[in-house]
């Protein structure tokens, strides 16, 4: 997970009311400012005493804080206000000049989803994530990593597609028995995307403990565009090129591969035996005009009985000794 998430360019923590998402991005800003980094955060949805609570000295001073809680719609006119609003810093963000790696946090996506339009809010997260740090306004050298915590529960499909088609990687938070799981959604350049499930748990002093997941029958059901996974006994996984490859992956089968009979629970037969075929064979349906019915109508025997039908017409008929074929002319 960490080298996933480590990848430069635009990450999305997708959280939600279930599982919160504040405390991963937490420890991914600790991650990054115990590395080195200079760590810009755009803080929203919290103060910035609450935010940086839970981090000791060393990484709160590598924390450059940009506070838009305390003025969210930028009206004070001291000097602590952002020029242009959060929309501003964040194109101020893109034209900073910080040596060597940076990241940048914002807390949260959402809140700028909900206060700034969506085309220009995707193209300012296109700039920062596609810029790179240059040294001292040199040329370029390692790029932006860019950390968005979002909350899906609040946004329609559009801009959580829109979201999503510029980010190379996702994070989805989820979990079962009590235990976090992360949904990791990789994309890099000219590679297929790169899927996996990673169960992690936030220590108090905020860093990131990775653990096994719970027993097989517990775990989420996969996606229905994903194949199972099987994890056997002997199954090994290792990490290549900051994916996860299964050793057994030899032994996984796709369901549509399973040979299973679909008459194996069918109320009624689709085959006949010899004996059901012949009778079948020999039965006169009703609809059929064979040989003895036709003899049987032009020839009535002497103890067919013939009916005749003798109607009396009523007092309160309407009868009509007119023709009523009379203006036809035929």
């Amino acid at each position: 997970m960490e080298s996933v998430v480590a990848q430069a360019g635009l990450v999305l923590l997708r959280d939600s009311v279930e599982w919160e998402g504040r405390s991963l991005l937490k420890a991914l800003i600790k991650k990054s400012a115990l590395c080195g980094e200079r760590v810009h955060i755009l803080g929203c949805e919290v103060s910035e005493d609450e935010f940086r609570e839970g981090f000791d000295a060393s990484v709160n001073s590598r924390l450059i804080y940009h506070d838009v809680f305390r003025d969210p719609l930028n009206w004070s006119q001291s000097g602590e206000a952002l020029p242009g609003g959060p929309l501003g810093a964040l194109q101020a963000m893109c034209r900073r000049t910080d040596p060597g790696p940076v990241t940048i946090a914002l807390d949260s996506l959402s809140w700028l989803l909900l206060h700034l339009p969506c085309p220009a809010l995707c193209q300012a997260l296109c700039a920062l994530s596609q810029q790179h740090s240059c040294p001292g306004g040199g040329s370029p050298a390692e790029p932006v990593r860019v950390l968005c915590l979002l909350h899906e529960e609040l946004h329609g499909p559009g801009p959580l597609g829109a979201l999503s088609s510029l980010a190379q990687a996702e994070v989805i938070l989820s979990g079962t028995m009590g235990q976090a799981s992360a949904h990791i959604l990789s994309r890099r350049p000219q590679q297929h995307p790169t899927r996996q499930t990673q169960w992690f748990s936030i220590l108090p002093d905020l860093s990131l403990d990775l653990q096994g997941g719970p027993p097989l029958e517990s775990q989420p059901h996969p996606e229905p565009h994903t194949p199972p996974v099987s994890k056997g006994a002997g199954a090994r996984t290792r990490e290549c090129g900051g994916g996860v490859r299964d050793s057994s992956h030899e032994q996984r089968k796709h369901p549509l591969d399973l040979q299973v009979d679909p008459t194996a629970h069918m109320t009624f037969n689709l085959h006949l035996s010899e004996s059901e075929r012949a009778a079948k064979d020999s039965l006169t349906l009703p609809f059929q005009f064979s040989s003895e019915k036709q003899q049987a109508l032009l020839r009535p025997g002497p103890r067919q009985a013939t009916g005749r039908i003798f109607y009396e017409p009523d007092a309160y008929d309407d009868l009509d000794q007119e023709d009523p074929d009379d203006d036809l002319d035929v």
